[in-house]
């Protein structure tokens, strides 16, 4: 296991830079139980080269080790150079502490979404969970929200062990069939195509 305190330095960002995207399968709010997770490995914004699956707990406190084991533990781990999330919350709000993980893995994350969210909103929403201000922090722990336009798109960024200039750099090589990375829009595809259906 890598662990690495400082920003990692990209001296060159190549367009097939090995990526993995990672986003979480649809849910029941307010139930109980795993929510499947789905990684997918891809070069730049060109060609899938893996899969990868694991499981969280519905608004549980595991998404970080859960990712930080599923990421590790993947043959594709050596070629990964940076693990993109759909936000920094899964199955409901299982937060991700975006710095932890880049120190468990030893890879820079960024985490996008297309939402501006209440920070207040967020807080009010978490008062209701078990260990609420340890969830807050992990949230306050992914630091600045950025604003990068993609296209007609504007998109929201957090980061961890990368710079932000490096990190849009990525962001805008791994675009190529729209204004989100190909690394997350196929995740949220597979994700939702391998959830069970289930009643509302």
């Amino acid at each position: 296991m890598r662990r690495v305190r400082e920003d990692i330095r990209f001296r060159k960002i190549k367009r097939e830079i090995r990526i993995v995207g990672i986003d979480d399968c649809p849910f029941v709010p307010r139930k109980s139980g795993g929510v499947d997770v789905i990684g997918i490995v891809f070069r730049g914004g060109y060609w899938i080269d893996g899969v990868m699956r694991t499981e969280v707990e519905l608004d549980g406190l595991d998404a970080t080790a859960r990712i930080a084991e599923m990421v590790r533990s993947s043959p594709h781990y050596r070629q990964l150079r940076v693990i993109m999330l759909d936000g920094v919350t899964l199955a409901g709000f299982n937060v991700v502490d975006i710095r932890k993980l880049f120190e468990e893995t030893g890879l820079p994350v960024i985490a996008l979404t297309r939402e501006e969210t209440s920070m207040e909103d967020v807080r009010d929403a978490l008062r209701k969970l078990t260990r609420w201000e340890e969830r807050w922090r992990m949230i306050q722990n992914a630091g600045e929200m950025l604003k990068l336009r993609v296209g007609e798109t504007e998109i929201r960024m957090q980061t961890a062990g990368v710079s932000s200039g490096d990190a849009e750099k990525i962001v805008r090589i791994s675009c190529t069939r729209g204004n989100i990375p190909e690394p997350l829009r196929v995740a949220h595809i597979v994700a939702s195509g391998l959830a069970e259906r289930v009643d509302q």
